[in-house]
């Protein structure tokens, strides 16, 4: 019952606006990623400015602008997990965020994909819960929906190499059996994340513009788990690439208005 009783109804027992105020002048375009140590080195590099502050639980997000070639960019750092980072972005949304750009690690299937590369995912294999409220059953759910054409003619046109494919996202991190895996990859997915399918799932039924991508960090395989880049502090160079890119992606939005 609880996974098919979808409900349509906009308006809940509890809702964003009801906690949260729209803030007048807050950035239009927000930029966020999962990954404590490369959200501060963003938040340093492009001199963010704390404007704000949210809550999850017993958890206090900051929420930031930076200026970028004329543009205000929002940043925060995600929450992991599908319900809380869900959560957060209806905050956002109260307080006037319209398009997010939202980038984290995820581990990969296939071991051709190299560590720290960008994964464009196009569609999510729902194995989380979150998104059964915010969408009807079904298996998958498609991703970027009106974002994919300009993120991917973005990485074309700054020659930046990318994989494409489905993700599977769960929230049973110790639950990623070898059968699930293998499924998985039978369905087509490249890559496994946390937030991915119930953030689609949000974005479609909120109707705000989300353009989400992957780095690559572990690699999951029948025989082993290899962690490869996984932790917060390796290959940062490399990471700061990424979240550089997602900030110039970002401006492209903000400039389209």
């Amino acid at each position: 019952m609880i996974l098919t009783a979808f409900d349509s109804e906009k308006r809940a027992i509890i809702n964003p606006e009801d906690l949260v105020d729209k803030i007048e002048g807050f950035p239009k375009v927000v930029v966020s990623c999962f990954a404590r140590e490369t959200f501060g080195r963003m938040v340093a590099d492009f001199k963010g400015r704390e404007i704000t502050r949210t809550s999850i639980a017993n958890q206090e997000i900051p929420i930031y602008v930076a200026e970028l070639a004329g543009q205000k960019i929002g940043l925060f750092n995600s929450v992991v997990g599908a319900p809380a980072c869900v959560a957060i972005l209806e905050d956002l949304v109260a307080m006037g965020m319209e398009t997010l750009v939202l980038f984290g690690t995820c581990g990969v299937l296939d071991d051709d994909i190299k560590e720290t590369s960008i994964i464009v995912p196009t569609m999510a294999i729902r194995d989380e819960g979150t998104s059964f409220h915010y969408a009807p059953v079904s298996d998958e759910i498609l991703l970027n929906q009106g974002t994919q054409e300009h993120l991917l003619a973005f990485l074309e046109k700054n020659q930046i190499s990318y994989a494409t494919g489905k993700v599977w996202t769960t929230d049973g991190i110790y639950r990623e059996t070898v059968g699930k895996l293998n499924r998985c990859k039978e369905l087509g997915a490249i890559c496994v994340d946390m937030e991915a399918s119930a953030v689609a799932a949000w974005a479609d039924f909120r109707e705000v513009s989300v353009c989400h991508f992957f780095y690559a960090a572990d690699h999951l395989s029948e025989e082993d788990w290899d962690p490869r880049t996984l932790s917060n502090t390796a290959d940062l160079d490399e990471k700061d690439k990424v979240a550089a890119f997602a900030m110039a992606l970002a401006v492209t939005f903000a400039q389209r208005g």
